[in-house]
């Protein structure tokens, strides 16, 4: 039951996910791209999109991160956060409700991105 709001949010959320993926490579292979029902209290009214992407080889992928891909999203107004751990280095992403994540491998075994939008009431009909 995907409104016309969470459509557009869908869009643009998978827009700018798949913008930060040709940033690390040509190769994103699609991993979730989704509704999610986020009220487990009254299902179907309260919903999200969900996209994300892999890609399994990304050269110099912390570099495209630090040097082009953080950079254009802060001047896009993306506030960015380091979520890193001592497996992958984590950069998230938030704006007006929605946020995203980049996920490098430290063992350079590729990149995975994923995100959701801001939460969209249903009216139930």
């Amino acid at each position: 039951m995907i409104t016309r709001e969470l459509k557009d949010l869908a869009a643009e959320l998978t827009n700018v996910i798949d913008s930060v993926a040709a940033a690390f490579g040509s190769r994103a292979l699609p991993t979730v791209d989704g509704e999610l029902d986020c009220d487990p209290a009254q299902p179907g009214h309260l919903v999200c999109w969900q996209y994300g992407v892999r890609l399994e080889d990304s050269p110099a992928a912390l570099r495209v991160l630090t040097e082009a891909v953080r950079p254009t999203l802060e001047k896009a107004g993306w506030e960015s956060y380091d979520r890193s751990t001592y497996r992958e280095v984590i950069a998230r992403f938030s704006r007006d409700g929605a946020d995203f994540s980049v996920h490098i491998a430290r063992d350079g075994r590729g990149v995975a991105i994923i995100g959701s939008t801001r939460l969209v009431t249903v009216d139930p009909d």
